[in-house]
């Protein structure tokens, strides 16, 4: 992968890797590290924003998921999504500094959005923690 192709397919790979779809944005991000033909800083910011964008369609999605609650096969009873939404408001907002870890981290995100977690919050904690998985696997190539 070459110029904007490179770029673009990390953006979406990161994009996808942040739902609960099977992707993995770091071997993309490695990849072109590795082919020396892209500015580091540059593949780090493209993965976190695709990666980042991703969690905030998670966050979207948990927002509109409880609308469904009332349904028979909602796996949650409104004494419980209260109960966790008390918890999570005392505690969980700093969760989301694990959104980068695989398997529990895209969850997590959907969490916040159940949670009705605002997104002037949401965005620059997940964000952070996006930006430093990708900056930490791009280290040894800053030189």
């Amino acid at each position: 992968m070459d110029g904007l192709t490179g770029y673009t397919g990390l953006f979406l790979t990161a994009l996808g890797a942040a739902t609960l779809l099977p992707m993995q944005s770091e071997a993309v991000l490695v990849g072109l590290l590795l082919h020396d033909q892209h500015m580091v800083w540059t593949l780090v910011a493209v993965a976190a924003a695709g990666n980042t964008l991703g969690s905030t369609l998670n966050w979207l999605l948990g927002l509109y998921v409880e609308r469904l609650q009332h349904k028979r096969w909602f796996p949650a009873s409104e004494k419980g999504l209260a109960r966790a939404r008390r918890t999570y408001h005392r505690y969980g907002r700093w969760s989301l500094l694990l959104s980068w870890m695989p398997v529990v981290g895209d969850p997590l995100t959907v969490i916040a959005g159940i949670m009705r977690e605002p997104l002037w919050s949401f965005l620059p904690i997940v964000a952070l923690a996006k930006t430093l998985r990708y900056a930490v696997l791009a280290a040894p190539f800053w030189v």
